[in-house]
């Protein structure tokens, strides 16, 4: 059990969004426990996720070094299904509105677990004149940022943005000067559709560890899930579809891994 305390956006939306989380079940959403004062302090109860979240495993001390390739898709498949069950499951349909890397909680066996819906909202229930722009820089889809339009598309772009994450070990927003900064869909782009330039932005903790098809295809999917125009954008559901069998079977996914032969294995004569 985990308690959160108070944030600086107060205890009215951080009940708002325990009350919303408490009607999600999902096993890729983070349970919700309870919330209460305590001693003048506000507190909201989760599940214990013991490996923190995505954002201090990726870009804490450690680097990414205890999440291999197939770690990595596993969780952006943990990720899918449970956008999958908020966009095509809940009714009426929510937007998360607030995907990210810090909100994608990892439980003992890395199994990840969606969380944070302070920002939430329910498709029937957006009203652009009103609703005030939120969201967190590198993550927001342009189409939001510029006139507020939001769908479940906005989500998708966030996914895609977490993907390359994933897939480059990289923060989604880097400092190139005191003045300048670049996001990771600008810099990535280019060489996501380059084969000859894609393996070299790799995270190195990974690089050369995956079948260079399936790094073509997590490529092309994060591509699709960023494009500018949210109608070319996938729907979270066939994202899902082309993670599965990305992930071995005994991470939930469909893919059968054959290991490669011992090199101490003797053959006997016939």
């Amino acid at each position: 059990m985990a308690a959160l305390p108070r944030r600086s956006r107060g205890w009215r939306e951080v009940a708002l969004s325990a009350r919303r989380n408490s009607r999600i079940r999902h096993p890729n959403i983070v349970s919700l426990l309870g919330f209460c004062v305590h001693e003048g302090n506000h507190y909201i109860v989760y599940e214990l996720m013991e490996k923190g979240s995505l954002d201090t495993q990726l870009h804490g001390a450690s680097h990414g070094s205890a999440l291999t390739w197939h770690i990595r898709m596993k969780i952006a498949l943990d990720m899918a299904r449970g956008l999958e069950y908020l966009h095509e499951h809940c009714s009426p349909p929510v937007i998360h509105r607030d995907l990210k890397s810090s909100n994608i909680l990892l439980d003992s066996d890395f199994n990840a677990k969606i969380s944070d819906f302070g920002l939430a909202v329910t498709s029937g229930n957006i009203d652009k004149g009103s609703m005030k722009l939120s969201g967190t820089l590198g993550y927001v889809a342009p189409e939001y940022l510029l006139d507020g339009k939001l769908t479940e598309k906005s989500d998708v772009y966030a996914f895609g943005v977490v993907l390359l994450e994933l897939l480059m070990g990289r923060k989604p927003v880097e400092k190139m000067s005191q003045t300048q900064c670049q996001s990771i869909v600008t810099w990535a782009m280019p060489q996501l559709t380059d084969r000859t330039k894609l393996p070299n932005i790799v995270d190195p903790v990974i690089r050369d560890t995956m079948d260079p098809k399936h790094l073509y295809q997590v490529a092309a999917v994060a591509v699709l899930c960023v494009q500018p125009e949210p109608s070319y954008r996938p729907l979270i559901t066939d994202v899902l579809h082309s993670l599965v069998p990305l992930v071995p079977v005994e991470l939930g996914g469909t893919l059968r891994v054959v290991e490669p032969p011992s090199p101490n294995l003797k053959h006997s004569p016939c």
